[in-house]
């Protein structure tokens, strides 16, 4: 910086004792909600009126301290998570429920006592029949206990020993929205915390030069549902908890970089300064979001140096391109994504959110499908060999899956090369790998046309639960006051389910 601009800034910056009496003399005023009239009612009322808030603020924030001073509540299976989304529901009968007997029953109805009245999408609901739509797609056994799995994902096959299938999750909801905002946040209104953010408020950073939370999207999967950024928001958790989202180009994190004609220099000095008038805000008002903001630049400033390193594949060596597919060069697709979160979890960060869209095939599903599987499957497969490689799989947890299944009916148009499913929130597979769940293993079980359960249901609340078990979490002590309630990720629900831990 210059010494003019120098002596300008010194000329524009108030002198903090007399910026810190100004602020005394309207806090003095303005400060209860109703100024002098409220001053006036205190008056009246007595000092209890005014001396019960401070100790009642005193009191929760002293509870939620100790709620965070038990965790972790026992030792944790997995240090982090790398949880790779597919956002717009996964048909599980074209991927990991292997269903045979669906062969012989092409185009007719479901039958009604399989159905037994459960809800329909409008998009189904007035079809005169609902088409049985057996998967064109050959599945063949894999590893050693022999896992069926589709022909659309070789690769992933070819690591099937690895991972933990669960054929039986369910959720009450049937349209997007409302189900992909239930599996981040355990409701499926918008405003509460996202899994991460409860994670990174439970158990704090290993890395404070770098988010506990960072969200990546493929630029490369089709945009058929919206993703808001809620879904990795922080809810009524201190903003600090956010998910941060990194964008492949030239400003990985908005905002982030100097802006034009300042350097390294001019924004420590501004941040300092900004800290300062922060430190008097907080010292007046007690607001814990001042804090959270002071922590947020002090962040922003530490990422000028960490982000751009991280974000530098340069120096992978070729066989990493290799292992991930050719879309791994390409900045932004999934394959690239895959490797950016080895490299952010190679750095502690603690929970690493990836987002592919373009699983709602409600027609011309198998050739979309297959195109998804193509986008995805080679870098998620070598996602895990590599983590396995680098040593960090047995305390890494990987997750897969989307917000529900699909129909085994076709709605709309059948043939028997083409059909569309819809939503289906009865039954849907995920998979886990890694840290803390028995590798090589299958649990649930659907009925022969994958549309009820027949054993081992795991719910949303169940998984999420699971999910904080292996972090070390007790889904039930992790809470947070809010409008007078205690919240956590499960609601009132959810168990562990252990037959799924190592």
């Amino acid at each position: 910086m210059s010494h003019h601009h120098d002596d300008i800034f010194k000329l524009h910056t108030p002198d903090f004792n007399q910026l810190n009496k100004k602020l005394d003399r309207r806090t003095f005023l303005t400060k209860t909600s109703l100024g002098l009239g409220a001053l006036a009612m205190g008056s009246l009322l007595g000092r209890q009126l005014f001396g019960s808030t401070p100790k009642a603020v005193s009191s929760a924030a002293g509870l939620e301290s100790d709620i965070l001073k038990a965790l972790p509540h026992f030792a944790p299976r997995a240090k982090r998570v790398v949880y790779l989304f597919m956002s717009g529901g996964p048909s599980q009968l074209e991927t990991f429920d292997y269903k045979p007997k669906l062969a012989s029953l092409l185009g007719q109805d479901l039958p009604p006592s399989v159905r037994n009245g459960q809800r329909l999408t409008g998009m189904s609901a007035n079809q005169s029949i609902l088409p049985v739509a057996p998967s064109i797609y050959k599945f063949n056994q894999h590893g050693e206990n022999k896992t069926w799995v589709s022909e659309l994902l070789p690769h992933t096959a070819a690591v099937v020993d690895e991972l933990c299938i669960v054929k039986s999750l369910y959720s009450e909801a049937i349209n997007h929205d409302p189900a992909i905002t239930f599996f981040q946040t355990g409701n499926q209104l918008p405003g509460r915390p996202s899994i991460g953010s409860w994670i990174s408020y439970g158990l704090g950073s290993d890395n404070n030069n770098l988010p506990t939370f960072i969200v990546l999207v493929s630029k490369n999967g089709q945009k058929d549902q919206p993703l808001y950024a809620r879904l990795w928001g922080n809810g009524f958790l201190p903003s600090r908890h956010q998910g941060v989202q990194f964008r492949a180009g030239k400003d990985p994190v908005l905002f982030l970089n100097d802006p034009e004609g300042y350097d390294g220099a001019d924004r420590k000095e501004m941040l300092e300064y900004l800290s300062k008038l922060n430190q008097l805000q907080n010292s007046a008002y007690g607001d814990p979001e001042v804090d959270a903001r002071i922590a947020q630049y002090e962040m922003a400033y530490r990422m000028q140096t960490s982000v751009p390193e991280v974000m530098d594949v340069s120096d992978e060596p070729a066989d990493i391109f290799e292992m991930y597919g050719p879309d791994s060069r390409d900045p932004g697709t999934y394959a690239a994504n895959c490797i950016l979160a080895r490299k952010l979890l190679e750095k502690d960060v603690k929970f690493v959110q990836l987002y592919h869209q373009g699983w709602d095939q409600h027609g011309n599903l198998p050739s979309a499908i297959a195109q998804q599987c193509k986008a995805t499957d080679q870098a998620t497969a070598a996602l895990i060999k590599d983590l396995k490689r680098r040593g960090l799989l047995e305390d890494t947890l990987v997750v897969w899956g989307g917000e529900f299944g699909r129909t085994v009916y076709s709605q709309g148009k059948l043939s028997a090369t083409d059909y569309g499913r819809d939503h289906h929130p009865r039954c849907f597979t995920m998979w886990m790998a890694g840290a803390g769940v028995k590798a090589g293993f299958s649990y649930g079980e659907t009925d022969d046309f994958s549309y009820n359960i027949v054993k081992d249901p795991v719910h949303v609340h169940d998984f999420q639960a699971t999910l904080l078990y292996l972090m070390g979490i007790d889904h039930e002590r992790l809470t947070y006051k809010f409008q007078g309630r205690r919240f956590r990720l499960t609601d009132v629900e959810g168990k562990v389910v252990k037959d799924l831990l190592a």
